[in-house]
């Protein structure tokens, strides 16, 4: 059945306190690190030795404010799912003091370092982290799969983006594989001092775009895994802004049609994810893409926008649930 009125506003219960309390020592931390930016001078492999440790806090500011909101409907496994965000706001806080420690106290590279034994220590305990992280994600996402929180468009919002943060997550694997100079260095000296890298048909540091620092000459790899990450707050965000939206069109007040551009959506931002990582796989700069993937992104936006306007002049959806 279609629904006429419109959709109500989501009133998510109490916050998750953990996850919220390290949202609000992240945001706190964003101030320092914007300070540290500007007074600190020292910089790593081109850019303020600052800027990873800042970029890191807004990101998993946002992230652990999101993951909040979503625990915070839940209506099944309530003790479940705060045992799930605690431990997800615990790895967030070992991450944040080792990300600082190793970069900005000893000014030591963050990743693909295993230079020395702390090096390799580093590397090892926010491997084993992240993956605890990744761990009660996805426990998360399973719970909520049975779960009914909010109407369907909600629902599905939630449901999408976390499993596709999940394989966002999983992408940062692609960066740990040897490059051919790193191969060859093992080979000459017996030693591997770095194992990887983001940057492909390149070496790391140097230029990159303002802020996010990504390559503006050739492959990066980090700009796939920010929006596979980032898709836990992309995908709802389309389901909340059609709650907005159907306060004005009438016909996004339907529940089915609603969901269905939840869907639409969320599969036209997994084709950016997957966009964006092949590009970088062919060691091709965002900024500079060649004639198969502007190809490419023709074809994505105009099948999302026939996608869209099919939903749109449909006169019935079927819900989805």
């Amino acid at each position: 059945m279609v629904t006429t009125s419109s959709p109500p506003m989501v009133r998510p219960a109490r916050l998750h306190r953990p996850l919220l309390v390290i949202t609000a020592v992240m945001g706190l931390l964003v101030f320092v690190g914007i300070g540290g930016a500007i007074f600190d001078d020292r910089e790593l492999l081109g850019h303020p030795i600052w800027m990873k440790p800042l970029k890191f806090m807004i990101s998993f500011a946002i992230y652990t404010g999101t993951l909040a909101w979503m625990l915070s409907l839940q209506t099944k496994a309530k003790r479940l799912g705060w045992w799930l965000g605690t431990i997800v706001a615990v790895g967030m806080a070992v991450e944040t003091a080792i990300i600082i420690g190793q970069v900005v106290v000893r000014g030591r590279l963050l990743h693909f370092n295993m230079s020395t034994p702390t090096d390799q220590l580093v590397h090892n305990i926010l491997a084993t982290t992240i993956y605890l992280i990744w761990a009660a994600v996805l426990v998360m996402a399973i719970v909520l799969l049975f779960d009914k929180p909010g109407d369907r468009a909600l629902r599905w919002s939630i449901r999408l983006a976390l499993l596709t943060t999940l394989g966002g997550m999983l992408l940062g694997n692609l960066m740990f594989n040897p490059t051919a100079s790193q191969l060859r260095t093992e080979a000459e000296t017996g030693e591997r001092p770095h194992m990887g890298a983001h940057t492909v048909g390149g070496d790391d540091g140097g230029g990159g775009l303002p802020i996010m620092g990504w390559n503006t000459d050739s492959g990066d790899l980090r700009i796939g895994h920010f929006l596979g990450i980032h898709s836990l707050q992309a995908i709802p965000l389309i389901a909340l802004a059609l709650v907005v939206l159907a306060n004005r069109f009438p016909r996004l007040r339907s529940e089915g049609r609603r969901t269905a551009l939840v869907f639409i959506g969320a599969a036209a931002w997994l084709g950016l994810i997957w966009l964006t990582t092949w590009q970088a796989l062919h060691g091709e700069a965002l900024i500079h893409p060649t004639a198969p993937t502007l190809l490419a992104a023709g074809a994505l936006a105009a099948g999302t926008t026939l996608a869209t306007t099919a939903v749109l002049v449909t006169k019935r959806r079927q819900s989805l649930d």
